[in-house]
């Protein structure tokens, strides 16, 4: 039993910030590549970033020098810092995880429940 939980969603001004945490919990064995996506009604879910166990990171264009994406691994947690925030960035994030839940039952994707992100004018 894994959960990817999230927290830190909310309405915010134009150029306002906020950030974001993912909680992985339950039995598993170790957390690979993590990451965080969103979603507008009626399009597809879309790459925002992604950090591996040893920190690498990568970034969408557009969102590259406004979004810091972290984890802390002794707290199987996630974070992404959201700077500058603008209209466009309206929508429902999602956070991401491949997980090695046990040697017998192997790996998976794993998907938290969606945060919605508002940013008004």
């Amino acid at each position: 039993q894994v959960q990817l939980v999230e927290s830190g969603g909310g309405l915010v001004q134009s150029g306002g910030s906020l950030r974001l945490s993912c909680v992985a919990s339950g039995s598993f064995q170790r957390i690979g590549v993590m990451g965080w996506y969103r979603q507008v009604p009626g399009k597809e879910r879309d790459l925002v970033a992604t950090v591996t166990t040893n920190g690498s990171t990568q970034y969408a264009d557009s969102v590259k020098g406004r979004f810091t994406i972290s984890r802390d691994n002794a707290k199987n947690t996630m974070y992404l810092q959201m700077n500058n925030l603008k209209p466009e960035d309206t929508a429902v994030y999602y956070c991401y995880a491949f997980i090695w839940r046990t040697v017998f039952s192997g790996s998976s994707d794993y998907w938290g429940q969606g945060t919605q992100v508002t940013v008004s004018s």
